[in-house]
């Protein structure tokens, strides 16, 4: 089972904390990491690139010169595509570039990129508690002992704001919430730095969705069908299919006097 050490502000880690399995043993998986890096820097695209039309270009309402007569080509508006300063032909217009990605793949490609790190021995949890007030030093020191290469991305929760605060200033340190965190920025840090709720924050969004309960399913759909053969063995007794199944009499005439 995965485990990594927790750093303290001292830089010396204290014990080790295991990790879970299904979300830090993870195979890694490319295409699906691909996806979702796309996805994500996709939807960071703001898409509000414009350009006009000869119709949305100001000017052009009279032809330039007369048809025929002067030698030169015809043209019939200053604002023709051809011309210097008229519209643009095909240009970039605002849309969003947002594409989806199924939920279990998200869920999947964020596992790899999180066993990506336990398997590297990148990932250690911080012991934000230690932090009582914001000290950048106290930071600073903790990431030089820990000597793991930058950039290094710093999960911690919105509680956690003394430790937040200490890491934000330091170069080639980013710091983000469990829930702001993607699949492009945990492959863009070399070393990941979690707080013990941001490490049960991530775990929770990497699980793998819970199962429906089969069996208590499986146990019902008998009974269930056993009831709705009970009715229907009921309506056909009483319906009219069972009123002409009934023997009726017959009440043959009276033999007529000789």
């Amino acid at each position: 089972m995965p485990d990594a050490p927790v750093l303290s502000p001292s830089g010396k880690s204290t014990k080790k904390i295991a990790l879970d399995q299904d979300a830090f043993g993870e195979r890694f998986h490319e295409s699906l990491v691909h996806q979702s890096v796309r996805a994500e820097q996709a939807a960071r695209r703001r898409g509000t690139a414009s350009t006009k039309t000869r119709a949305q270009v100001s000017g052009g309402g009279s032809k330039p010169w007369r048809q025929k007569g002067t030698g030169r080509a015809r043209a019939g508006s200053n604002r023709s595509p051809l011309w210097t300063g008229g519209g643009t032909v095909f240009g970039p217009q605002p849309r969003s570039y947002t594409f989806k990605v199924n939920r279990k793949e998200q869920r999947a490609a964020l596992r790899s990129a999180l066993s990506l790190h336990a398997q590297r021995g990148s990932l250690a949890i911080l012991d934000a508690a230690a932090f009582s007030k914001p000290k950048t030093i106290d930071a600073d020191d903790l990431l030089a002992d820990w000597t793991q290469p930058r950039p290094t991305l710093v999960v911690v929760a919105a509680e956690e704001s003394a430790a937040a605060l200490s890491f934000r200033n330091i170069a080639r340190v980013a710091v983000l919430t469990p829930e702001s965190v993607g699949v492009a920025d945990l492959l863009g840090a070399a070393s990941l730095l979690v707080s013990e709720p941001a490490l049960a924050a991530l775990t929770e969004r990497a699980a793998r969705p819970a199962l429906k309960a089969a069996p208590a399913a499986a146990e019902a759909a008998p009974a269930a069908k056993a009831k709705r053969a009970g009715k229907s063995a009921s309506a056909g007794k009483s319906g009219p299919a069972a009123q002409d199944a009934e023997p009726t009499q017959r009440h043959e005439p009276a033999p007529e006097a000789a």
